[in-house]
């Protein structure tokens, strides 16, 4: 099954991301960051969801708080992980509302990032112990998962660019970025895999791995995939095309019981032809 991310059209408000991606005739419906709240939200899902016969997801940020803030459930800050550990518990009650079977969130963070460089180039900040913060972050999926029952949890890998290497020398401030990072996590908390293949491939560049073998050895892992396409330094969004090198590596693939979403930020145009293009391998 193929998801839009409402992320891949800007809109203020979720119910007109929402009905844009469904006059558009897409029915699956990952619900994502870059909206604003509002109140009574929820009942505009909800009709949407009657109206064109919608399948939700709830994806990370989803849905905005009131008073903005950059989630990080590894935080050693009390306040951010408090935020971070309540909004988390409310995406699994609203996905139970709103009949969306898989939830997933990012890793987290090994600093807090302020809420203007989400995305971007990161100012240099003291990091926290990465023992004490991947233990915090344990914890409370442990707690969140318990109270999840009917929806799957699904951890998405982090994106480390070259820009942000150089500005901490090296040093990774961001929890899971290739498949060791994966495997080490997994040892500590049983947990599903989000796969953002896009975020892997700009990784595997900046920690000089190989990029096939960390797709290929993370794919074979997850059931939940992300996919836009970069130019392996930022992360682009860029639309999917026929020529693209990880098409042919989704082709060589087993993508059978596998959800993807598209997260496309090149207009509706690239939005449809990056369906297309994926449905016929994936389908």
């Amino acid at each position: 099954m193929i998801y839009i991310s409402t992320s891949c059209v800007k809109n203020t408000k979720i119910k007109d991301s929402v009905q844009e991606l469904a006059e558009n005739d897409f029915q699956n419906i990952e619900l994502s960051g870059g909206t604003e709240y509002y109140e009574n939200f929820e009942d505009d899902l909800l009709e949407l969801k009657g109206k064109y016969n919608l399948n939700y997801r709830c994806h990370n940020y989803f849905p905005p708080p009131k008073k903005p803030f950059v989630l990080n459930l590894a935080s050693l800050n009390d306040e951010t992980f408090q935020m971070s550990f309540d909004h988390l518990k409310k995406v699994v009650a609203l996905s139970n509302r709103l009949g969306a079977d898989k939830f997933a969130f990012h890793a987290g963070f090994f600093i807090d990032i302020k809420l203007n460089e989400i995305g971007k180039k990161l100012s240099l900040d003291n990091l926290f112990d990465e023992k004490e913060a991947i233990e915090r972050f344990c914890n409370a999926y442990s707690v969140i998962k318990k109270q999840a029952k009917n929806v799957s949890l699904f951890i998405e890998n982090n994106v480390f660019s070259k820009t942000n290497a150089d500005t901490y020398d090296g040093e990774n401030p961001f929890m899971m970025t290739n498949f060791n990072e994966y495997k080490s996590l997994k040892e500590k908390i049983d947990f599903n895999l989000l796969l953002d293949v896009a975020h892997l491939k700009v990784s595997a560049k900046t920690l000089r791995l190989d990029w096939e073998e960390e797709f290929e050895n993370m794919i074979s892992v997850s059931s939940y995939i992300h996919v836009s396409d970069n130019d392996g330094f930022h992360d682009l969004n860029n639309q999917l095309t026929k020529t693209s090198s990880l098409l042919s590596m989704l082709k060589q693939s087993d993508t059978k019981n596998k959800d993807f979403t598209l997260e496309i930020y090149d207009g509706m145009e690239a939005i449809k032809k990056s369906y297309k293009v994926l449905s016929e391998v994936v389908s």
